[in-house]
């Protein structure tokens, strides 16, 4: 090879290199603000942290714990991941949430990036990229990035399940048998998925399966997959731990997964999450955006040309899977997100082939109309940014002006420029000025907020007077995210029991509800013990919906520091 074919081969190496990194720049910008400065999550993120931290301190990493409850509702993989973090990072010990979110942060910037490599391969690089962007830049996988829990490692699982599917459908026609890796990806997709949240990626998987070979009337293709040999590759990588829980939990594990959480989902609506159908598409202009602005003409459209193979695959992955959530009674925000990378690469081919003269132009006044009353999310957004602090906290945000005018410039910019027929210009317009609502919002405003994290004003004021060791019960405050915040030692019991915790351990703390306050002091005084207050917390228990006065008190005994406002 010459020096000249050198040039050419390098060059185009780095031309293959420029959109994957690009994207990274384009995830980092959206999944890094915020991750070490929003405090833990109630509740589930607060339960994955705290168990995944009990298990580095016992050294059982089979058993699943929230303290002394066995916690049998999802499987091992995420609390893996989480441990392998938090031990690198130290965060056992600091008490830290952001280790165990980097789990999560490294599946949605895999996840965006198997979303380019899938819609390439359907549509080429430009609608890949685009609809990469679209969802990296999701409020809804922006959110899951920040929270250590499974649904973004689950994504990831999902989009290499559906990019061998995709290699596979799209090359039906030709005869030779797929690459091992091809087939590896697909198995070992599914193994790790049921390790992360059960039956999930398989189910998405087979819906999409079972319409592709009802659209098309003919399964032959799926041969490729030799399914013998695959699944005995997942219940390879599977069943050691299956069986190890198993035989910890003597079946109680399955019992509970299965019958008690994911079967009573699917009949009832569980822990108040029962909606009725519809609540999907209600909540997409918000938890899609930026590309909810054209998702309806883009599936208007998808639907006219559905006999196009790639148009037909990512229908098959929408549809079917998409009517299941409706129908299912238990319903949360989340349970969607498999099936947005689909909808971001549809809207991104109605996009590009729209501004590239391939289908008909966006300029209706339907289609016109819908697009600049989308804009409301990014005005909301934007404009709450600012509002939130002073409704809340009563202070003005210096910051939140960058969100702001960022909505306001953006909506003018992007309708301009949608109107004008630069379609993917707009698109790009709403991709940066998301960042720049969403960068300021989830690092300094959201945190900045005390109204909303009654967890940490309390932990912060704890460990202001107790040093790291910290002995803490709450009465009528039960939040998981107390817990992790002060360890795995902190009580959760009754008006009662608090009197009764602070008269049997030295140097105690006990936190109780004003609700609960009257009975506490009451038992106080049937012990005989002498208390004073340390502190008083007024915010929003966001997972209760309701305000909460809490109030601080340590025994007469130890009141040797000034009290805590």
């Amino acid at each position: 090879m010459d020096n000249e074919e050198k040039t050419k081969a390098n060059n185009l190496d780095l031309c293959a290199l420029r959109s994957p990194i690009l994207l990274i720049l384009i995830c980092f910008a959206f999944f890094i603000p915020g991750l070490s400065t929003i405090p833990p999550v109630d509740r589930d993120e607060s339960r994955y942290a705290q168990a995944t931290s009990q298990m580095l301190e016992t050294g059982d990493f089979v058993q699943i714990r929230f303290q002394d409850e066995p916690r049998n509702k999802k499987p091992i993989a995420i609390y893996w991941l989480q441990a392998a973090s938090a031990a690198l990072w130290g965060a056992p010990e600091t008490r830290k949430i952001w280790p165990f979110r980097i789990p999560s942060l490294l599946g949605a910037i895999v996840s965006v990036l198997l979303t380019f490599s899938i819609g390439k391969r359907l549509f080429g690089e430009r609608t890949g990229l685009l609809g990469a962007a679209f969802a990296a830049g999701s409020i809804l996988l922006v959110m899951e990035a920040h929270l250590a829990t499974t649904d973004a490692v689950l994504l990831a699982t999902i989009m290499a399940a559906q990019g061998a599917l995709s290699s596979l459908y799209m090359s039906r026609d030709q005869n030779e048998s797929p690459g091992i890796g091809t087939f590896l990806t697909f198995w070992t997709a599914q193994a790790i998925g049921i390790l992360v949240k059960g039956p999930v990626t398989p189910m998405i998987s087979l819906l999409t399966i079972g319409c592709l070979a009802a659209a098309d009337r003919d399964a032959g293709w799926l041969k490729r997959l030799r399914p013998l040999a695959g699944l005995a590759i997942t219940a390879t990588l599977v069943s050691p731990w299956m069986i190890a829980i198993g035989l910890a939990t003597k079946g109680a594990f399955f019992r509970q997964a299965v019958v008690g959480d994911f079967l009573s989902k699917v009949a009832t609506g569980q822990e108040s999450h029962g909606f009725p159908p519809g609540f999907y598409l209600l909540l997409m202009p918000l938890t899609l955006w930026p590309a909810s602005a054209v998702a309806g003409i883009a599936i208007f459209r998808a639907w006219k040309s559905r006999t196009a193979p790639a148009v037909r695959f990512c229908l098959a992955w929408i549809l079917p899977a998409w009517i299941v959530f409706e129908l299912v009674p238990t319903k949360l925000p989340h349970y969607i997100l498999p099936l947005y990378p689909a909808l971001c690469l549809l809207a991104a081919h109605t996009i590009v082939s729209s501004e590239n003269g391939d289908a008909p132009g966006l300029d209706s006044r339907f289609v016109r109309s819908g697009y600049v009353m989308s804009q409301l999310v990014i005005l909301l957004l934007g404009l709450g940014s600012l509002v939130l602090p002073w409704l809340l906290d009563h202070r003005f945000e210096p910051l939140g002006l960058i969100p702001a005018a960022s909505a306001v410039c953006a909506t003018l910019f992007s309708t301009w420029k949608f109107f004008k027929r630069r379609y993917i210009h707009a698109a790009v317009v709403t991709i940066v000025a998301t960042a720049l609502v969403l960068g300021p919002s989830l690092h300094w405003i959201a945190p900045g907020v005390n109204w909303f994290w009654l967890s940490r004003n309390v932990s912060n004021a704890a460990k202001l007077r107790a040093g790291k060791q910290v002995m803490l019960c709450s009465s009528g405050y039960h939040e998981p995210s107390l817990v992790f915040q002060l360890g795995t030692r902190t009580l959760l019991t009754s008006p009662d029991g608090a009197a009764i915790f602070l008269k049997n351990t030295p140097g105690a703390m006990a936190l109780v509800d004003l609700t609960g306050d009257a009975e506490f002091k009451t038992e106080v005084k049937n012990l005989g013990l002498a208390v004073k207050p340390a502190g008083a917390f007024y915010g929003f228990n966001y997972s209760k919906g309701r305000t909460m006065m809490l109030r601080l008190y340590v025994s007469d005994k130890i009141m040797d520091q000034p009290e805590y406002k």
